[in-house]
């Protein structure tokens, strides 16, 4: 007897088109650790007195930390 699927009661059935997936596994840690990094980077640089993390770009360190962040912060807009 063949079996019919009944949509409300089927799980395997697809997401409807409006629905979202919801995010893999990695998505929240990677989008924290962006947001962590780009900290620890501003951090580092002014604790070392402007040498380090990468002394040939100067006060530009401020920048390339703010990019990491701001790199996470997009993340959040897909955070579902």
């Amino acid at each position: 007897m063949a079996r019919t699927s009944d949509p409300k009661t089927d799980r395997s059935a697809p997401a409807r088109p409006g629905e979202q997936a919801p995010n893999p596994v990695w998505f929240k840690p990677v989008m924290f650790a962006f947001m962590l990094i780009g900290l620890i980077w501003i951090i580092v640089f002014y604790v070392s007195g402007t040498s380090l993390p990468v002394p040939q770009l100067g006060t530009w360190n401020i920048l390339v930390g703010f990019g990491i962040m701001f790199v996470g912060f997009l993340m959040t807009t897909r955070w579902r």
